[in-house]
């Protein structure tokens, strides 16, 4: 694969990344191959691809793009965030363990819990901001430990480097997924991670248009597992996806860098009212975790999650704001507000969600980049109550 130019700056990588302009033609973007087959003209010398669930010319841009990205060897493009995440769980087989973030994106427990456990493939939930609980959860058949720092939707902190040296030293694949902070702040592989995960829907694609996964593995042995993995499954990203999730991703940082300012106005401004009970945020100096974060990610990203107190309230507040989509997902151009309870973590049962601070009070702003004003008039009025 082409390598960009390693010695750029991330900004200029987003650009530059190696497969940028088309060899071909000289075209400033990426052509769609809009082909399932390719012809043999040789039978002797078959061409680089033959079919596109396992190779396309596209796909195969955007790969080499979040391998630059991530400085790993191989990437892999996936039909969603859950596609990606389902098929890296399949390099474990039947009797195998994996330790995993407590408070892991619902649909990443839901499939734990109700796909693979069929399957026999064993998980512990543990607190992972304590790695003497990662230790306690080892068991002879414990394969990896899986992470998810900052996590979703507390934006609970994960000591990278400190679990993947413990890991390592057991002989356990480490994995991380690496949504919320993107290869612009955080760099998992380079902390010695073997496996990055990506919902590319969220601030990778970063304009609510696109549902994509990617994988990133640290050599090009593990790459070939998950390959076989990809086209055995055929878990992959179609070609208009793929050149959509290209074109979201060059304006990565430029789009981060903003949503980041804003979400630290919006974290200040809660944390200094009286009528919200938490804000959960990286930048916040009280926030727990926050000096391990500044040691392994450049940025707080642009996630802020909130307490206003009540269910009652909470659905107060999403029925009345009215720039940010009420949605789920995040990521993405325009502001999102979604309610962990009933959206992203409702796979999870109430009394596990109590557990885990997701609270009937909590919702989760996704800053985007509407003027920052705006969007503080706009949560004044929805959360003053009538």
């Amino acid at each position: 694969m082409s390598q960009g130019h390693h010695n750029d700056q991330f900004a200029t990588r987003l650009i530059h990344f190696g497969s940028e302009v088309c060899k071909h033609t000289g075209a400033s973007s990426v052509p769609i191959i809009q082909a399932s087959t390719f012809h043999h003209e040789d039978i002797y010398n078959p061409p680089r691809h033959d079919y596109s669930r396992s190779g396309n010319p596209t796909r195969e841009a955007l790969e080499d793009y979040i391998t630059v990205l991530e400085g790993g060897k191989r990437g892999f493009a996936f039909a969603s965030g859950m596609a990606a995440i389902s098929t890296a769980f399949l390099l474990f087989s039947a009797g195998d363990h994996v330790i995993v973030t407590e408070d892991v994106y619902g649909g990443t427990y839901r499939l734990l819990t109700t796909v693979l456990n069929r399957l026999n493939i064993e998980s512990t939930f543990v607190d992972m901001t304590d790695i003497t609980q990662v230790q306690a959860a080892i068991r002879p058949n414990t394969k990896a430990v899986y992470m998810e720092t900052p996590s979703n939707p507390t934006l609970r902190i994960t000591d990278i480097a400190a679990v993947t040296a413990w890991a390592k030293s057991k002989g356990l694949l480490t994995l991380v997924d690496n949504t919320f902070m993107t290869p612009y702040h955080q760099r998992p592989i380079e902390l010695g991670v073997d496996i990055v995960i990506h919902s590319a829907t969220k601030f990778l694609g970063g304009h609510s248009d696109v549902l994509a996964g990617l994988i990133v593995t640290h050599d090009q042995d593990l790459g070939h597992q998950v390959k076989v993995l990809q086209n055995g499954l055929g878990t992959v990203l179609g070609v208009q996806d793929s050149w959509l999730l290209i074109r979201g991703m060059k304006t990565l940082e430029a789009r981060m860098k903003q949503s980041e300012e804003s979400a630290r106005r919006l974290a200040v401004w809660l944390s200094e009212r009286e009528d919200i009970v938490n804000v959960y945020y990286p930048g916040l100096p009280n926030h727990p975790g926050r000096e391990i974060h500044e040691q392994q990610s450049s940025g707080y990203g642009a996630v802020v999650s909130f307490d206003v107190g009540s269910g009652e309230r909470a659905k107060q507040v999403l029925n009345k704001v009215r720039l940010p989509l009420v949605a789920v997902s995040l990521g993405a151009v325009e502001s999102i507000l979604s309610y962990p309870a009933m959206m992203s973590h409702a796979a999870m049962p109430p009394e596990v969600r109590a557990e885990r601070g997701i609270t009937d009070g909590l919702l989760r702003f996704s800053v985007g980049l509407e003027h920052i004003e705006d969007l503080l008039a706009d949560l004044e009025q929805a959360l003053n109550t009538n």
